[in-house]
């Protein structure tokens, strides 16, 4: 039950790492948007926020293990590898059904699944790591 709970708790704080992150990317967005910048100046510079937010969080807080220029760039390829996924399901949403939107929504459960994952086994997988099934919870 005690190893069920921390899980739980786990991924608790990984989904509101997400959270987070996406509130930075719009806030720094529409802030940048209202400044005066070009919506696609605006638009990357949330984005590029948010990324580095995201990969703070879950280094740090969510996966306890230090950030290095490794796990940086596996973690920026799991972000091409999300970005390739949401694509597949919003172009198989718009063929299917001409709804872009759907494939979107469908994709958010599949992209935290899938960087869930691979945060845990392959970016910031570690010798001793507090969330291994291994270890003692």
């Amino acid at each position: 039950m005690d190893k069920l709970l921390a899980r739980s708790r786990h991924l608790a704080v990984f989904l509101f790492g997400g959270v987070l992150s996406a509130a930075v990317d719009i806030g720094v967005m529409q802030m940048l948007l209202h400044a005066g910048l070009h919506f696609s100046a605006a638009t990357t510079a949330g984005f590029m926020t948010g990324l580095l937010v995201n990969y703070a969080w879950h280094s740090r807080v969510t996966f306890d293990a230090a950030a290095t220029p490794s796990s940086f760039a596996r973690y920026l390829c799991v972000v091409a590898l999300n970005y390739t996924l949401t694509l597949g399901c919003v172009a198989l949403a718009q063929s299917l059904a001409g709804m872009p939107l759907a494939g979107k929504i469908l994709s958010l459960p599949l992209i935290s699944v899938n960087s869930y994952l691979l945060g845990k086994f392959w970016i910031f997988k570690q010798q001793g790591n507090r969330f291994d099934d291994d270890s003692p919870t």
